[in-house]
Parts: structure tokens; C-alpha cells; sequence
């Protein structure tokens, strides 16, 4: 049994600090452009951003819009800009950011903006939808039952199993910023994932589909995708793969 002299020293308790955070505000219904509004509210050091953002919508200004899900850096709805990098709201913690600031906070860039920190993923989840993010095979010596892969084969497209479309990545490019018609790394990613994968036979369909201008070769390696990405998946080694099959196919 424990004495008075060894006990173990208290846990501190944890202390809220106010943090200002700087939204970038847009109402299409009465805003002609994007704006920036400060709000204060207490939070813990352990606090994620997204709880930040929730306080300011419960007890400041209900009308701030953004999107989330899980809430657990799964789902990928919450990526937005904090202090000018691509980050999820939901992993980004308040210890983490120079709180003697204000925390900037603006919806990511390159998509078409719909509200405060709401854009439309239409155009990012077509690119996702043209790339054929899913499996093909060609009909023949199916299995029965499980379809047993070697871990080497499987090893060569793990990394890039990992994304949840989060956009976090193809939002950071300065490429996709200024052309409409780019893949994006997501996109890119996500073909990786088949191309690579030794039960597939659309391979070749999907290099061909990247082969076009804006495709993989609009890429200038500038990395900001793989600093982006959330997940840690290297975005720009996968890109350079893709191009390396198409020269070698």
C-alpha cells in the first residue's frame, strides 16, 4: 500500500484558453465575395480545430456552414485550410498551432466554393469517377471463394489503398488550381490503387486515360500533395509510378 510520501503527484487540471479564430465567411445569398470574421471561444489544448469551429456555431454564430462526419480522421469530410496548409479539422489539434494568433481558418482552394467552408466536390469526385476506381477483371479462372494474393503483389499498391478522398491533396496542386481540367492527385492516386493490382486487367484502359494532357504529365512535383495528404500516403512517388508504367508499358 502506497504511503502519503509516494503517492503519485496529481494530474493537472486542464486549462481553457481563448483562441481567436479567423473565418473566411461567404453567404452567396448576400455576400458578393468571401470575407474574413474573428470569434473567440474558450478551448482546451487538446481540443481538435473542428471542436473549435463547433463552439463558434453552438454559442457564437449558428449560420457558420462546414462539413463533418466522423469526426475521427476517417470520412475526409472536414478538410479545410488551417493557417494556410490543407489539414483535417478533426486531427488538427489546438496545441499543435501558435494560438497567439488568430487561427486562420478558409475552405480549400481549387473547388467551386458554396459556403463559409463548403465546395462543391462534384468536379473532384468526376476525376475520381473517370479514372475507373474499382476493380475489372476479364471474366476468366474466377475463384470460388477468396481471391488469395501474394503480400508482395499486395505490398506494391498498399500505400495508396489508405485514401479517403479527403481532397486534401489534389487542393494543395497548384496545378489543379489554375487548370479546371486536371486529374488531381486524388484521382491519380485512386488508379494507382487498380493499375497495380495484380487481379486486375484495366490496367492499360486507365494508363491511357492518364496519358491524356491532363493527365499524370500536368504534374510538376512540386510535393505539395504528399505534405497535404493526411494519411501519409506519398502522393508524388504514386504519380511518378504511373508515369513510369506508361513510358515502360
Amino acid at each position: 500500500m502506497a504511503t502519503l510520501e509516494h503517492a503519485p503527484a496529481p494530474t493537472p487540471t486542464p486549462v481553457a484558453i481563448d483562441v481567436t479564430f479567423r473565418i473566411r465567411r461567404y453567404n452567396p445569398e448576400v455576400d458578393s465575395e468571401p470575407h474574413w470574421e474573428d470569434y473567440i471561444v474558450p478551448c482546451f489544448p487538446t481540443d481538435r480545430i473542428l471542436d473549435g469551429l463547433a463552439k463558434v456555431k453552438a454559442d457564437v454564430d449558428g449560420t457558420l456552414t462546414f462539413r463533418r462526419s466522423c469526426a475521427h480522421g476517417i470520412c475526409g469530410s472536414d478538410a479545410m485550410r488551417i493557417n494556410g496548409r490543407n489539414r483535417l479539422a478533426c486531427k488538427t489539434l489546438v496545441k499543435d498551432l501558435d494560438t497567439s494568433k488568430p487561427v486562420t481558418v478558409e475552405a480549400i482552394k481549387g473547388l467551386p466554393l458554396e459556403k463559409d467552408l463548403v465546395v462543391d466536390m462534384e468536379p473532384f469526385f468526376k476525376a475520381f469517377r473517370d479514372v475507373m476506381p474499382f476493380l475489372v477483371t476479364d471474366g476468366k479462372h474466377l475463384p470460388t471463394r477468396e481471391w488469395v494474393q501474394s503480400a508482395e503483389d499486395r505490398a506494391i499498391f498498399d500505400d495508396t489503398t489508405k485514401c479517403i478522398l479527403c481532397a486534401c491533396c489534389t487542393t494543395s496542386c497548384p496545378v489543379f488550381w489554375t487548370d479546371g481540367q486536371y486529374f488531381g492527385p486524388a484521382a491519380i492516386v485512386a488508379a494507382h490503387r487498380f493499375i497495380f493490382d495484380s487481379r486486375d486487367t484495366a490496367g492499360s484502359q486507365r494508363l491511357e486515360i492518364l496519358n491524356d494532357k491532363e493527365g499524370v504529365w500536368r504534374c510538376r512535383t512540386t510535393f505539395n500533395c504528399t505534405d497535404a495528404c493526411p494519411r501519409g500516403i506519398e502522393v508524388t512517388k504514386a504519380i511518378q509510378e504511373v508515369k513510369r508504367a506508361l513510358i515502360m508499358r
